[in-house]
């Protein structure tokens, strides 16, 4: 087997994988879009609220509790205490 057949060979083999890879990544997406509709057409989505309605509570991120404030001063304790050791 010649330089140029082994060329030819790995570009056909090149193109079957990537024909393979692409045929197998369309075929996914189609099962997932199809099983979308599928669980949007049997009503099984009604427990997901569209983002528009879910709503945050408006604090100020400033405000912490004061288990928060311990929980932050403990941690920069430990973390400066392994910094040191280092």
């Amino acid at each position: 087997m010649t330089i140029l057949e082994m060329f030819q060979q790995s570009a056909l083999l090149t193109l079957i994988g990537m024909a393979v890879v692409f045929g197998f990544l369309w075929l996914m997406i189609f099962c997932i879009n199809a099983i979308a509709k599928l669980i949007h057409t049997l009503g099984l989505d009604k427990d997901i609220q569209p983002s528009s309605t879910v709503k945050t509570p408006e604090k100020n991120p400033a405000e912490l509790s004061p288990e928060g404030i311990a929980a932050i001063s403990a941690a920069v304790t430990e973390y400066r205490k392994t910094k040191e050791r280092l």
